[in-house]
């Protein structure tokens, strides 16, 4: 949100500024001459916008972890596997689990079956689904682009080299086809997948989670168009799936 609002700044040698990005086509100051939207459309609203809809999303991911779902951590999951497997207990365990390529690479690797972790902690003490990161970044990203111009191609983009100590120009075939909403997809799902290849979530927490995260931040869009004084028609931006809302 701050990279987005902040206009560019050729001055600065390190990050070039921000990138200015417009704000979405439904804004109703956009057309004004003499007004801005400030304290309903204008830049105010857009970072309390982000940080309040942060909050509502891990109030609605918390109730269905603990009082609709309680689903088993992969951790633990790879506890059962390994009792299975080393100690004869028998779990309902599918055999595509038991007999996987993934678990003898395990077991070569660490001497047994529970799962690898990349957090020396292990998995969170709170259920698996739904994924917390997941449901804030879907609804933090639902509202990025419903108030500003997703289709908005972002200018010079860059690539680390190599050794990872500079950007260079990127060159890409598809270098001129990087939108803003695009780029935005695709951060909710590295935060998601980041979690996944920890290995304290599963591909479906991650998958369902940003649905919750989009479904939680267009309530609160419908509920906000109700407060407006200034002629608005709506928000028009894509949803995770590609179809179109207008909220």
């Amino acid at each position: 949100m701050l990279i987005m609002l902040t206009p560019p700044d050729p001055t600065d040698d390190e990050t070039g500024g921000g990138m200015g990005v417009p704000l979405n086509p439904g804004n109703p100051y956009l057309s004004s001459t003499n007004q801005v939207g400030f304290g309903t459309f204008g830049q105010p609203t857009i970072a309390a916008a982000v940080a309040e809809i942060a909050t509502r999303a891990l109030k609605a991911v918390w109730y269905q972890k603990w009082f609709v779902h309680r689903r088993l951590r992969p951790e633990d999951y790879g506890g059962l596997v390994h009792n299975y497997l080393s100690k004869g207990q028998r779990y309902p365990i599918h055999g595509d689990v038991v007999n996987s390529t993934a678990i003898a690479q395990v077991q070569k690797q660490t001497g047994g079956f529970l799962l690898p972790m990349a957090f020396p902690e292990g998995c969170p003490l709170h259920p698996s689904y739904g994924a917390g990161h997941a449901t804030v970044a879907g609804a933090c990203v639902t509202i990025l682009k419903a108030l500003f111009n997703e289709s908005y191609v972002l200018p010079n983009p860059v690539v680390a080299t190599d050794d990872g100590t500079a950007l260079v120009p990127y060159t890409g075939a598809d270098a001129g086809q990087f939108t803003v909403g695009g780029e935005l997809n695709k951060l909710a799902a590295n935060i998601a997948v980041g979690r996944n290849i920890a290995g304290v979530h599963w591909r479906s927490d991650y998958v369902e989670s940003l649905k919750l995260g989009e479904a939680v931040a267009i309530s609160v869009l419908k509920d906000q168009k109700l407060t407006y004084g200034e002629t608005f028609d709506g928000f028009t931006f894509t949803k995770f799936d590609g179809t179109k809302i207008t909220v």
